[in-house]
């Protein structure tokens, strides 16, 4: 008896041409701006806008700017018409330039200023060879970045120690407070958020209930009423003269409210790790720290690193609510200059909050540019 072969392929289709690719410039523009007529009138409504905005925003931010002067008087100009206000007629950078010591310390004391940069250049030192993926020894740079450069630091600014002065964190301020209370921050927040993460996880009843309480409390109230619990009310539970340093409830009131946040994020990775994944580590007869350290966090990790960034992006932000506890970070020095007599104008208030405000994006701008190249690092693909 003979059978139908029919669906048996006996000839092939013949290849088609690969498709034609333009790289120019002005293939570009038409994919991305112009490519239908509702993107083409988004673009031309934008080109508008810019065209009408920008070149006055670039007048007042650097051509009809005063970039020199020891007081008010210099930025007290009005404009060739007479038709803005006095102090109007463009960004006054001659205050930006007189307090960026100020905006940069706080009030540290300026002859031991030396201690802070010194700090600053470890930090950078440390931290651009831990980023770049090619250096070698991440284990030491890891530990001397992380561990090392801490006591260091804590040693070098607080003084009292090796004949060094010591300076009080009361006198600390601006960018530096901003950046050590986002460090610890960032460092102290993702631990402690993937094993909060992982007792939320837990099959131990009593650790997943402490864990669900910690992070739903913790992400139920304010970091405004954080701080303002570890500044004001955590001393009335401490014995008299058993005071802790402001600064570091500041630093502890951060990081346990980081942690929160991030353990939710890590849970949302180890939510998306296919069963098989788990199944796989115990057939191999992996135990469970073996198993979550080597096989489940690291695809977890890989999946969060979006959420995890923009977590750290926030609190970078939120250090500005220190001021809450009298801790003056860049935004808040900031704010504390406006009511200086000698650089009272109508455009100092918007100078240095564009000050303020472009230094921030520098940072957070820098943290999701890094986010994205790791990203395309380990892009590996993800297949259940």
């Amino acid at each position: 008896m003979s059978q139908s072969i029919t669906y048996v392929r006996d000839g092939f289709i013949e290849a088609e041409k690969p498709p034609t690719s333009d790289s120019s410039a002005f293939a570009w523009i038409r994919h991305n701006l112009f490519a239908s007529w509702k993107d083409s009138l988004l673009t031309v409504i934008a080109l508008a806008v810019l065209v009408y905005y920008l070149p006055k925003a670039i007048d007042w931010l650097f051509v009809s700017a005063v970039w020199t002067g020891t007081d008010r008087t210099a930025c007290l100009t009005t404009d060739q018409g007479g038709q803005l206000p006095a102090g109007w007629s463009g960004a006054c950078w001659a205050y930006v330039n007189d307090r960026f010591v100020q905006f940069m310390f706080g009030s540290y004391p300026r002859d031991q200023l030396w201690r802070p940069l010194l700090v600053a250049g470890l930090f950078v030192a440390l931290l651009v060879p831990f980023l770049i993926p090619r250096v070698p020894r991440k284990g030491l740079n890891a530990l001397l970045l992380l561990v090392a450069l801490p006591l260091v630091a804590y040693v070098l600014l607080l003084g009292g120690y090796f004949g060094l002065r010591h300076v009080e964190t009361s006198l600390w301020g601006g960018l530096m407070v901003t950046l050590i209370i986002s460090f610890v921050g960032i460092v102290m927040s993702l631990p402690i958020g993937i094993l909060l993460a992982l007792g939320r996880r837990s099959s131990m009843p009593i650790l997943k209930m402490v864990c669900i309480g910690f992070i739903e409390l913790i992400r139920g109230v304010p970091l405004i009423t954080v701080l303002f619990m570890a500044s004001v009310l955590l001393p009335l539970f401490l014995e008299p003269g058993n005071n802790i340093d402001k600064f570091l409830r500041a630093l502890i009131g951060v990081s346990i409210f980081a942690s929160a946040y991030m353990a939710e994020v890590i849970r949302g990775g180890l939510q998306a790790i296919p069963k098989g994944q788990y199944e796989a580590a115990d057939a191999l007869g992996l135990n469970y720290f073996h198993k979550m350290t080597f096989i489940v966090l690291p695809q977890a990790i890989k999946l969060v690193i979006p959420g995890i960034v923009n977590t750290f992006i926030g609190m970078f932000k939120d250090t500005s609510l220190v001021t809450i506890i009298s801790m003056y970070d860049l935004l808040g020095i900031v704010k504390a200059s406006f009511g200086d007599s000698g650089w009272i104008t109508p455009v100092t208030p918007l100078t240095g909050l564009i000050f303020a405000g472009f230094v921030f994006w520098i940072f957070c701008f820098g943290m999701s540019r890094y986010s994205a190249f790791v990203e395309r690092r380990l892009d590996k693909g993800h297949k259940r």
